[in-house]
């Protein structure tokens, strides 16, 4: 089964190989027909300390690394 790659924004790094990645998402409301946005919040491995706040990143599935890391930075 493939991993899971999604795409979002650095919210923070002040984790040491850590950076917090803001992934939205939009969908349309099933009664109001109006498209939503919705974000939420992904821990994820960055070995290199390489990407800082704003940095746009790709993030992919992996064996956890920690309690709340179970993602990887890939680009």
């Amino acid at each position: 089964m493939p991993k899971r790659v999604m795409n979002g924004v650095v919210v923070s790094d002040k984790g040491e190989k850590t950076v917090v990645v803001r992934v939205e998402r939009t969908f349309l409301h099933p009664v109001m027909r109006k498209t939503v946005r919705r974000s939420k919040k992904f821990h994820a491995h960055d070995e290199a300390n390489a990407h800082k706040v704003g940095d746009q990143v790709s993030i992919q599935e992996c064996a956890p690394k920690s309690k709340l890391k179970r993602w990887e930075v890939v680009a």
